[in-house]
């Protein structure tokens, strides 16, 4: 598992990535009550704006962590945004991307990395 600095982790399936948001960020947010994936077939830049997750408390964009295509969204988090609350890092994932440069995925951040950026 990799993540970002914007608070998203990915995992990696030869070259798809799953991506979703820390528990930290959800945790942050508050209860999720709305979640707007991209739409399959969307080419994303790395720092893209990618999905929109929306609490009782604020509105945030979740970036695209690497280049590539989406190929799936998780209808679940549609259906019922709280499983991004109750599991971020498990069934709360939010979209899988086609990776354009695999080893873009080596050069992000590792959990001991991602603990030392939260505190």
């Amino acid at each position: 598992m990799k993540f970002t600095d914007e608070h998203e982790w990915l995992t990696r399936d030869g070259d798809v990535a799953t991506v979703g948001i820390t528990e930290h960020a959800a945790t942050q947010l508050g209860d999720l009550v709305f979640v707007e994936p991209p739409k399959v077939g969307t080419a994303l830049k790395k720092g893209d704006a990618a999905a929109v997750v929306e609490s009782v408390k604020a509105a945030s964009d979740v970036f695209a962590p690497v280049d590539g295509e989406v190929v799936e969204i998780n209808d679940d988090v549609v259906k019922n945004p709280a499983l991004v609350n109750s599991d971020p890092l498990g069934k709360g994932w939010l979209y899988r991307i086609k990776l354009a440069n695999p080893s873009d995925f080596d050069g992000l951040l590792d959990e001991d990395a991602y603990k030392k950026l939260i505190g």
